[in-house]
């Protein structure tokens, strides 16, 4: 069914933006984003990360069964490279007010469970309310 196709949407351009940011953050980056909350994160990071995320948009939209222009799919990657972001980064100030370093151990040398879903966690009700208000049925 067409439902999974957003959901997959959602996750590889989430996949996408936190891959190449981190790749992208550890060859070119120099100027922090928030260095107190997150001291890995760049600013160079961070647009290589969204460019990668609009690009997973666009590809799965024109792979898929969606029946959406690549740029719906490229805006909707985008939205999801950027809300993935505010994902990490509100987690992260969750722990930090709590003083929690990893958020388990579930998923040893990750940084536990809320970490590997953080930034999913904003993209995935985004994407269902792009599809609501802007998919191909609405």
């Amino acid at each position: 069914h067409n439902g999974m196709w957003w959901i997959y949407l959602g996750f590889f351009a989430t996949w996408a933006n936190d891959t190449m940011a981190y790749l992208t953050g550890v060859t070119l980056g120099r100027h922090k984003i928030w260095p107190r909350l997150s001291p890995k994160k760049s600013w160079e990071g961070t647009i290589g990360g969204w460019l990668a995320a609009t690009l997973a948009g666009a590809l799965t939209a024109w792979l898929s069964p969606l029946m959406i222009s690549p740029l719906f799919g490229a805006a909707v990657g985008l939205g999801a490279g950027v809300l993935a972001l505010y994902g990490d980064l509100g987690i992260s100030m969750i722990k930090r007010q709590v003083g929690v370093k990893d958020s388990g151990t579930l998923l040893p040398g990750h940084g536990g469970l809320l970490d590997r879903i953080d930034s999913i966690l904003f993209v995935l009700p985004f994407i269902y309310q792009a599809v609501l208000l802007f998919g191909p049925h609405a």
